[in-house]
């Protein structure tokens, strides 16, 4: 069967990880289904120049944020997990109160209730108390925050490798057994 991964852009800045997770996926064979915010679209556009058919294109479905009656809303449709990328603090807060007030949080909200994993490429600083009490419950809940944090062990020389590299990192903890993240080797 096909691993499938549930990938969500919303508005917060690095439009770029979504990007990256929709291609590294094609490139290993993982069926991937976008849904991405108004907000989110606007920073593709805005970090990426992309337009809302172009960002679909990268993924194998697409779904509209108001469809909240897509597959990916239902826990019968099977999927390895689900990455928010990046995840804003709106989206977040959503997520962490079960809200489920458009396709995107809908689908997390039920990454959460199946027990699958839920990734949130949180991306906001400095963070206020809200916005970790939000983390703490979507932990609680079983989901993982993962701010997407560059390595620098690895000596990167540009932007996308640190994006790849985290890429990777995120499509390995999704359960993407072919994702090939940098092992640490020490100093």
């Amino acid at each position: 069967m096909t691993q499938r991964l549930v990938v969500g852009l919303t508005g917060a800045t690095g439009a770029a990880y979504a990007l990256r997770l929709l291609r590294r996926s094609r490139e290993l064979g993982v069926e991937t289904h976008l849904v991405a915010t108004p907000a989110g679209i606007l920073n593709a556009h805005h970090e990426l120049g992309l337009d809302r058919s172009m960002l679909e294109a990268e993924a194998d479905h697409a779904h509209a944020p108001g469809d909240i009656g897509a597959c990916i809303a239902s826990g019968s449709f099977a999927t390895a997990a689900m990455v928010v990328a990046p995840c804003s603090m709106k989206s977040l807060a959503a997520i962490a109160h079960g809200l489920g007030d458009n396709l995107l949080t809908r689908a997390a909200d039920v990454t959460l209730k199946e027990r699958r994993r839920l990734i949130l490429m949180v991306r906001e600083t400095p963070l206020n108390l809200a916005h970790l009490r939000n983390m703490v419950a979507v932990t609680e809940m079983g989901g993982i925050c993962f701010p997407p944090l560059p390595a620098f062990y690895h000596h990167p020389k540009t932007i996308a490798e640190m994006v790849n590299e985290t890429a990777e990192r995120v499509l390995e903890l999704a359960g993407v057994s072919q994702a090939q993240p940098k092992v640490w080797t020490g100093l």
